[in-house]
């Protein structure tokens, strides 16, 4: 094996692959160590089989909204584990896809753990390797609480190893990963309770957002509980599961409980004090805007930073670093700023921007002007189930610059990638007025909204 680089990546998620082939094409020698599946948490237990779980809860909910289209289908039931093996022989074959696009851009795949020692080089299981520079892409793991019986509960990892559908799960966590698993058990069928240690969902989302999704998850039967911690789950001799919480909230027994709490930096075997890398209170490898750590010539990008916990990011970071190191761009870096994202939610939410908080708290009240309307999208016209969308546009200042773009409802989730790049673009309110509409849409809302008003705060008024 060659054990001199210009370029080693520790963590063959998405970021990690692809700092690594952006510096091969530059012509750089770089080589990939993962001891697991390539593709990181997204592809093996994150965004991709996540996907494919909701766009089957989607499905199902269409399949009941066809009926009052005019269709005449009889329902045969729902097969978990024919879903379950489509769904993971995509992942195996987009697994097979990174291998073949290393290979092809020359990067050399070294299947391993890999920690740092004191002398500077890389310890590997085939022995040590050196790099000129290393960057650490070792991702996040879900974080299991510290309580009794905590192990009889399951993580996301797990909830995609689930031979079968859980009848009756509780969902412990306020975050995306638990308000999506929620909503794809619901739709699919599940008894779902979701217990939250606060009192909201969603809590670094704009208040319209998070109030949405908790009132439609509520009409849609998922049982939300808040204000409570769990102390301790239990198994029953029926191999159910009982929860021992604030005021015996929960109403068990479940044939699952899964653990949605947060996540935490992949950072364990790592050996970081031997090369006097510093982290965060977290434990996230600390970087500046161009991705260094503290220690010369190396470098750490996506979820290991707790910078923004998003695929596309820890790509967009990779691409910009290995540009920076080997393709004479020496200012190359990611702007953080104006990031957009999705939560597949029922009904799902796009965002891009500013929080109306967060827009007041940099800018000041009087600087800042709230767009928003409610609407029932026309997919729901002919039918006796309506579901809201909500969008809204914050502003600030005269020129009234849109730094908030937020929307929840039906095709949220692919409306706001366009509006994203006008937003990232520094696009104006008057930008947007002076854009056609296309009609019947939902996004074209967006481009008509008239009548504004001052910042609600932390009220969650809903327009």
């Amino acid at each position: 094996m060659q054990n001199k680089f210009d370029l080693i990546v520790i963590g063959g998620g998405s970021g990690g692959i692809a700092s690594a082939r952006r510096a091969a094409e530059y012509g750089a020698h770089a080589a990939l160590i993962e001891s697991g599946r390539l593709g990181g948490t997204c592809v093996n237990v994150g965004c991709v089989p996540k996907k494919i779980m909701w766009n089957a809860s989607r499905l199902g909910e269409m399949l009941d909204d066809a009926t009052e289209y005019g269709f005449i289908i009889e329902r045969g039931g729902f097969n978990w584990g024919t879903l379950k093996t489509g769904r993971d022989s995509y992942i195996e074959r987009l697994n097979q896809i990174y291998r073949k696009n290393l290979n092809s851009s020359g990067v050399q795949e070294i299947q391993s753990r890999a920690s740092f020692t004191s002398n500077g080089a890389i310890q590997t299981e085939a022995g040590p390797i050196r790099a000129d520079h290393i960057l650490i892409a070792t991702g996040g793991l879900p974080t299991v609480p510290l309580i009794p019986g905590a192990e009889l509960g399951i993580t996301s990892d797990g909830f995609f190893e689930l031979p079968q559908q859980p009848e009756k799960v509780l969902i412990v966590g306020a975050g995306y990963i638990a308000t999506e698993f929620a909503g794809v058990l619901n739709a699919l069928g599940s008894n779902v309770t979701l217990l939250l240690r606060k009192d909201t969902l969603l809590r670094g989302f704009d208040v319209v957002l998070r109030e949405t999704v908790m009132d439609e998850m509520r009409q849609n039967g998922i049982e939300i509980i808040t204000g409570t911690n769990i102390k301790a789950l239990a198994s029953t001799r029926a191999n159910q599961l009982t929860v021992d919480c604030d005021g015996g909230k929960a109403d068990g027994p479940f044939d699952a409980v899964i653990w949605a709490i947060g996540r935490h930096p992949d950072t364990t075997d790592l050996n970081l004090k031997a090369a006097g890398i510093k982290t965060d209170a977290g434990g996230h490898v600390i970087t500046d805007a161009y991705q260094n750590t503290n220690v010369e010539q190396i470098y750490a990008v996506g979820d290991v930073t707790g910078r923004r916990d998003l695929t596309p990011v820890a790509i967009a970071a990779g691409r910009r670093l290995a540009d920076r190191l080997f393709g004479n761009e020496p200012n190359a870096c990611l702007d953080y700023d104006n990031i957009p994202s999705v939560i597949f939610s029922h009904p799902p939410i796009g965002t891009v921007g500013l929080t109306e908080d967060e827009a007041v708290a940099r800018f000041g009240s009087d600087q800042i002007m709230i767009y928003d309307h409610r609407f029932t999208n026309i997919y729901f016209a002919p039918m006796q189930r309506k579901s809201p969308t909500v969008i809204k546009l914050i502003v600030a200042g005269p020129e009234e610059n849109i730094v908030g773009c937020h929307a929840v409802g039906e095709a949220a989730d692919e409306l706001i990638q366009g509006f994203a790049v006008a937003v990232k673009m520094g696009a104006r309110k008057a930008d947007f007025d002076n854009t056609v509409a296309i009609h019947p849409t939902a996004a074209e809302e967006l481009v008509t909204l008239r009548g504004s008003r001052k910042p609600s705060g932390q009220s969650g008024a809903k327009p």
